[in-house]
């Protein structure tokens, strides 16, 4: 027969009906509540631990439709995670034009996607009542920035939040996509590791500037989809120099190769450097990302070699 004993400690309080009997302790008066349970309760009580127990992680169930996930991350918001993300989309479709893309952003509370893709509109719905995609320059699209308006906080605790991650995850029709990519919000909390433990995800791309600061939190993001076992193909340092339209002098406003030293510190590759440009800035603001406004610039070209290293990088997609 099973026993709970709960102690709680007072000091000269007095709880009266509990059936309970103090005892002392030090000066102090401790309760001691003993609660008894039949042998049919405690049996009970031990299949149920077990089956907490015994759940472990969620069952991954792959995406209909999506043969391979990428997803686009970092530990710090600011340094360019969005942008790449889009132009890393573009760059996959535009270096092999067999290949279909889709871009999802599950960055809730602070979605891009909608003005760097230059999209605006609600989802139609399928006949199987699953939402479609909003497409644009080739790629097709989905974003809480659809479901709200441009200007709306979006103030929500975190199961109004995993509900929606859930509803971008398996209630939208991508039709058959090659490549996913999957803009994370910033940081290691519940949505990296809800995507992270409920799809399968074929890489991670970080993305840092070589500042001191942002490096610390892109390594911890490494180290978090490490711990979920999802493979890093490699890390993108953006805005790594800031050339003069002038006089072409070259200035390491964020620092010099710092995502460089922590590659090396964690065993992965650089996949590419992005420089700090005036042209990338203005392209997502006006919604035309530089990889379809300006093919032939040297940060669309940088970008178009880095969706190279990545498919590299990428594991054979199942059959």
């Amino acid at each position: 027969m099973g026993t709970w004993q709960r102690l709680l400690l007072f000091r000269g309080a007095s709880l009266r009906g509990y059936g309970g009997a103090y005892v002392p302790l030090g000066g102090s008066r401790v309760l001691v509540w003993g609660r008894q349970f039949s042998g049919a309760e405690s049996e009970t009580l031990k299949q149920r631990r077990t089956q907490v127990m015994s759940r472990g992680l969620p069952k991954q169930k792959p995406i209909d439709g999506v043969k391979q996930v990428i997803v686009v991350a970092s530990g710090k918001g600011g340094v360019g995670k969005s942008t790449t993300a889009v132009n890393l989309a573009l760059a996959l479709s535009a270096n092999d034009s067999s290949k279909a893309v889709g871009l999802l952003d599950v960055d809730v509370y602070g979605p891009s996607i909608p003005k760097m893709m230059n999209l605006k509109g609600d989802p139609e719905l399928s006949q199987s009542n699953l939402m479609r995609p909003l497409l644009n320059y080739g790629i097709a699209c989905m974003s809480m920035g659809f479901l709200v308006e441009e200007t709306a906080p979006i103030v929500w605790r975190g199961l109004m939040v995993m509900s929606a991650i859930e509803k971008l995850l398996r209630q939208v029709d991508w039709g058959q996509l090659d490549y996913l990519v999957v803009d994370m919000p910033p940081g290691t909390g519940d949505v990296q590791l809800s995507v992270s433990q409920n799809i399968p995800i074929s890489g991670a791309v970080i993305v840092s500037t070589p500042q001191d600061i942002a490096l610390m939190d892109a390594h911890k993001g490494a180290e978090m989809f490490r711990k979920v076992h999802v493979p890093v193909l490699g890390l993108v340092q953006n805005m790594s120099v800031f050339q003069c339209p002038k006089c072409k002098h070259k200035t390491h406003i964020f620092g010099a190769d710092g995502a460089r030293r922590l590659a090396r510190t964690l065993d992965l590759d650089i996949l590419g450097d992005i420089p700090l440009h005036l042209n990338i800035r203005e392209a997502s603001d006006t919604g035309q990302p530089i990889v379809f406004s300006q093919p032939e610039s040297d940060e669309a070209k940088a970008y178009l070699r880095i969706a190279t290293e990545v498919v590299r990088r990428l594991p054979p997609p199942p059959e």
